[in-house]
This record gives structure tokens, sequence and C-alpha cells, in this order.
């Protein structure tokens, strides 16, 4: 007979070190804030020294000795293996990795530029933070993980790694008070991660270590109203993901509860891919 799993316990990430990259980030503090809940210690990495800073305040003030942060480019090999060393220090190890960092346009005009007209220059930096960082990132904690015997690595792809866009959702959209559409390098960049992420599932699959991905919907995070109600009327459930939404399928995917789940990607998108 199967030995009964205690369900109440699936959950619990008592004794557990989790190192979030992007950690303060549009998602990170919730993934952060929710693995601390449940018992863990988290390290939150992140390219933004101040928010970094402030998200670690906010969250050692309820969670005092478990949580730590880092500074940290995920497109840099020297900046990745000093991450996962210090983590590693500070921790004693690295049970579960959220491989969440995605590229923030430091000029919206190129980073939005249709596709007839886009740079190369542009198209690679997008590509050196969202797939060459996710490989880098996911290879050293890897080879942690090895020594360790296992872990868990949960990567964020988007549900635009799964679908095209719809471009009429766009005209009159703005982010943040720019005018915006949906690049083909981000989509060409997400879908990447997922067969990244289906090919670590099959090669670490003997080695105890489980990677699966999400592709969140679209999230509310400074989208004007056209965008939101344009979005929203594509989505069956109606309206745009909050900020905590994806929090909870992260947690499930990194637990015991989901122990034989392995090499594949939720869509966490209120049903837009329903149809």
């Amino acid at each position: 007979m199967t030995t009964p799993v205690n369900y109440h316990t699936a959950f619990d990430f008592n004794g557990k070190v989790v190192l979030i990259t992007a950690g303060a980030g549009i998602l990170g503090p919730q993934f952060a804030a929710g693995f601390l809940q449940h018992n863990a210690s988290v390290a939150i990495a992140d390219i933004n020294a101040d928010a970094t800073a402030k998200t670690v305040t906010e969250l050692a003030s309820t969670y005092p000795g478990r949580i730590a942060g880092l500074v940290n480019d995920v497109s840099d090999p020297s900046s990745v293996t000093a991450m996962v060393a210090e983590t590693v220090k500070t921790f004693g190890r690295i049970d579960i990795l959220v491989n969440n960092a995605a590229y923030f346009p430091d000029n919206f005009q190129s980073f939005f530029m249709p596709f007839e007209d886009y740079s190369l220059e542009q198209w690679r930096k997008v590509m050196a933070v969202n797939i060459d960082g996710m490989f880098l990132v996911a290879q050293a904690v890897g080879k942690q993980m090895l020594l360790q015997g296992g872990g868990t690595i949960i990567q964020t792809s988007s549900i635009y790694g799964l679908l095209a866009s719809d471009q009429r959702i766009y005209q009159g959209s703005e982010y943040l008070g720019s005018p915006i559409n949906n690049p083909a390098v981000y989509s060409a960049s997400k879908s990447a991660v997922i067969g990244l992420t289906r090919w670590l599932a099959a090669y670490w699959a003997e080695k105890n270590i489980r990677v699966n991905a999400i592709a969140p919907g679209g999230v509310e995070s400074g989208q004007n109203d056209a965008f939101t109600q344009k979005y929203g009327a594509r989505v069956p459930m109606g309206r745009m993901a909050r900020q905590n939404e994806m929090t909870s399928t992260v947690l499930y995917l990194a637990s015991d509860a989901s122990s034989y789940v392995t090499g594949q990607c939720i869509a966490v998108d209120g049903g837009l891919s329903a149809w």
C-alpha cells in the first residue's frame, strides 16, 4: 500500500532555501512573501539595488533573519556565479530556484519599434536577459543542486510564449505613459524559456531536479485604461491578473504536492489560452 501523504505539510518549506531572480520586480516580492509565509528562507536577486534594499526591508520587518538581498545581473556570468556563491554562503544551500528575470526597457521607443524596423542590437539586449540569463542562472544553480542531491526550478515564461498577441488591443494602449505593443523578441524569448524548461526537465529528471514553468497572462502594472479594458475583453474572466495571482502556482510547483510534475508550463491567464 502506498504510504499516506500528509497534504497539510506538502506546502511547508521549513528548512528550504529559495533563490528568486528579479526578486524586486513586478512578481518577485509576491513570490518571496509566499515562500516566507510557508517558512522558507529566501534570497532575492535583482539588478536594481534600491528596489532590492526596499523589498528586503519590507519583508524583513515580518520575517526577520530569513530574507537576504543581492544585486545581480543575470546576463553577466561572473555576476551569476557570485549570486549563487553568496546565497550558499548566507543560507548554506539552494533548494528552489525561481528563474524569473526578464528584460525591462531602458528605451521604450527602441523596445517597442515595429518589427520591420527592429534593430539587431535591441533584439540581442532582450535575449541577453530573457534567455541567455535564464540559461546562465539555471546552469549555475543546477550545479549547486547536483551537489546537494536535487532541487526544484520554476522558470517564468509568458502567455505570449504560448500564443501570438492580438495586435488590436495595442491601439491607443500605453505603459507608464508610452505607446506599447508586444515585440516579436519578447514572444520569441519567452517561447525559448519553455523549450529550455522541457529540455532541462528531461536532462535532470534522474538527478532529482524538477523543472517547470509558468506562463503568466497580462498582469496589472502600469498599463493605461485603454489597454486594461481591451485586454480584459479578450480574457474569459474579463480582466487582467493581479500581481499576487501567480504566487500560488509557483508555490505548488516548488512543493512536494507537485512531486510527479516536471517539464510542464502552466498558463495562469484567466482562461485566455482556452479560446
